[in-house]
């Protein structure tokens, strides 16, 4: 009889577990749409926007971005205060005394160290190593170790080296000597961080703001990460990203994450700046469908949608138009006082028209090519000549995308860096829509009227509209070019993966800048760049990066930059600028504060406060008008 009971004992005990797990909490102060579930909280692992988002709000940097100025001005972040040497190499960064992790440990300067090493090696994969490689000896170092472990792996596999962790354990207390001895990186002591940069980099301070660049807690990160006996390589493993093991510096702490289901946040009670945080609690359910999104956030379950992109979200926004218009009067009056659009938004009446915001977005939309000699599957590949890709390149009429397809306001682009974007950067002409150069371009590379060419695949995530524009660029290409196009679509984990691994010919993309210099947009073209999913190689293109990299001239630099777009637009074409992005948001003005209109499109949650009333609050945070002086100094300038 009790053999019998045994089953249905565990079978009740799983479903106790079940139910514990899921028993509902308090409902959060702040409920938002991520614009896709969240990949990593690996901060040196981080590239997607929606990753960085989280992270921002769970983890600090040494300093931060000033979101709601026009200069996108640096402030203070775990670093208090900071120095700049005279030629502009070195920066001494002073912790501030009470900037501590979740648990109540203190944040240190070797824990930069730590977090900096981490995103610099090879063996971790970060995206953004070549942020790193700013700091002088840091492209030395990363050198060395990548010769080391390719040395390591070349040794003999066929038993006469028995696996075990002594040469890979010897080669990684190496690696760390190495690192203290090349890379200009040091803890002068608990509190002060020194570093000195191989070359003056006008921007560094807003690269230090970027979540990359924060830093993780090597007590407990280290215990996820141990030399492999077969590769020599930090085996890297991410249970620490978990609650409720996670430990974090920033104003929030993970106290659950259900993949594909839900996120939950809780303010961190150790944050040194926790008196400034509105919300003690952020939900981030999952959804994918879009209009999912909007239906949550129409019957009142979330109080902002990060991306709304259905398809009929160009009918939402003419709604919103219809509301301008019934209050123009007032509308165009706020205008010219040179109010930001936010702040217009919450001067007029409460309707439910005036839930839709789009603004002007630092970011662009383009088709990728995989620029290999050869297609994954062992092809010859014909976009590997710039030749064909031109002519694809010209063979879309994007004009018709943004007015018939997106109808939100984008505009057409001929260049990677948004036009206007950066002040003293002159943006080269690019090539416009023109079937009969796309026809000539084919056909010289040996394919006229398209015959011969391969079947063309075009590769895109399953969410976001990307399917109608994909089913646009298929067309064009099968009118103007007469060659064959199939679609594939991929969830985003797949999709991801696919593109780091050159599994495509062409596929779409998508960035916004990370700081703001012409280097956020051209390096992703750099030959070693991990963001370069093209594998584009151009010693040309290459030579100009680097000449611009030491100009001490900023005129000249931009001229240098400008050049290298101009290669990439007109001539070279290892992607497609599609068009400029619009973002999109679901919230309600007199609701919510804490958003910013701002290009560079960096939202952090710490900064929401949810009113109740609708009235506002003090901590109600905007836009100064254009024009308006900021009480702060001016930055050197920063995702998808």
């Amino acid at each position: 009889m009790i053999k019998l009971l045994v089953p249905f004992i565990v079978l009740l005990a799983a479903i106790a577990v079940t139910v514990a797990t899921d028993r509902p909490r308090r409902p959060a102060d702040f409920t938002f749409i991520n614009r896709g579930d969240v990949t990593t909280l690996d901060l040196q692992k981080m590239s997607w926007m929606q990753d960085l988002r989280i992270g921002r709000a769970l983890f600090e940097g040494l300093v931060k971005n000033d979101i709601f100025s026009w200069g996108f001005d640096i402030n203070p972040g775990v670093a208090d205060r900071w120095e700049v040497s005279e030629d502009r190499r070195t920066y001494t960064f002073h912790l501030r005394a009470d900037a501590k992790w979740s648990n109540g440990q203190p944040v240190t300067a070797e824990q930069f160290v730590y977090s900096w090493r981490r995103g610099l090696l090879p063996d971790t994969g970060c995206d953004y190593a070549g942020m790193f490689q700013k700091i002088a000896g840091a492209k030395a170092f990363y050198d060395w170790r990548q010769a080391e472990l390719d040395k390591f792996a070349a040794e003999p596999g066929d038993g006469s080296r028995p696996l075990d962790q002594t040469a890979a354990h010897r080669l990684w207390v190496r690696t760390l000597e190495k690192f203290d001895e090349l890379v200009a990186l040091k803890a002068v002591d608990a509190r002060t961080l020194r570093v000195r940069l191989a070359q003056p980099t006008p921007y560094f301070l807003d690269l230090c703001a970027f979540g990359v660049f924060y830093p993780v807690y090597p007590p407990l990160v280290s215990q996820y990460e141990k030399p492999d006996p077969a590769t020599g390589r930090l085996d890297i493993q991410f249970g620490w990203t978990k609650p409720p093991l996670m430990v974090s510096n920033g104003a929030f702490q993970l106290t659950q994450w259900r993949y594909r289901r839900d996120m939950r946040l809780e303010k961190n009670p150790h944050f040194w700046d926790r008196a400034n945080v509105a919300v003690e609690s952020i939900a981030v359910p999952s959804i994918e469908d879009q209009n999912g999104a909007v239906l949550a956030y129409r019957s009142g379950g979330v109080d902002w949608v990060s991306d709304v992109s259905p398809p009929y979200r160009a009918d939402i926004l003419a709604d919103k138009h219809r509301f301008y218009h019934e209050h123009a009067a007032e509308y165009e009056s706020l205008k010219l006082q040179g109010m930001e659009p936010l702040e217009i938004d919450r001067r007029l009446p409460p309707d439910p028209r005036n839930h839709i915001h789009t603004y002007p977005a630092f970011g662009t939309y383009f088709y990728n090519f995989n620029c290999r000699p050869r297609l994954q599957d062992g092809r010859d590949n014909p976009f590997a000549n710039p030749k064909v890709r031109k002519a694809f390149a010209v063979a879309i009429d994007k004009e018709r995308i943004v007015s018939r397809i997106r109808r939100v306001g984008e505009q057409p682009a001929l260049t990677l860096i948004p036009r206007g974007s950066i002040a003293g950067y002159r943006s080269p002409a690019g090539v416009p829509y023109n079937p009969e150069l796309a026809r000539t371009l084919l056909a010289e590379a040996g394919f006229p009227g398209g015959k011969g060419f391969i079947t063309v695949e075009l590769l895109f995530n399953t969410d976001g509209g990307h399917d109608l524009v994909a089913q646009a660029v298929a067309k064009d290409w099968e009118q103007n070019l007469g060659v064959n196009v199939v679609l594939a679509t991929r969830e985003i984990a797949v999709f991801k993966e696919d593109l780091k691994k050159q599994n495509f010919m062409t596929g779409r993309a998508g960035w916004f800048g990370d700081y703001g210099d012409p280097t956020t947009f051209l390096d992703l073209n750099r030959r070693d760049d991990g963001n370069n999913d093209r594998k584009y190689d151009n010693p040309v293109y290459e030579a100009l990066l680097d000449k611009a990299e030491v100009e001490p001239d900023v005129q000249q630099r931009f001229r240098l930059l400008e050049e290298a777009e101009r290669m990439l637009v007109e001539d070279e074409f290892p992607l497609i600028p599609l068009y400029q992005y619009v973002q999109m948001y679901f919230f309600d003005p007199h609701k919510l504060t804490g958003i910013s209109s701002h290009p560079r499109q960096e939202q952090n949650l710490y900064q929401i406060d949810v009113i109740g009333d609708g009235k506002g609050s003090d901590r109600a945070k905007g836009m100064p008008a254009r024009g308006a002086e900021s009480s702060k100094a001016g930055k050197q300038k920063s995702s998808e």
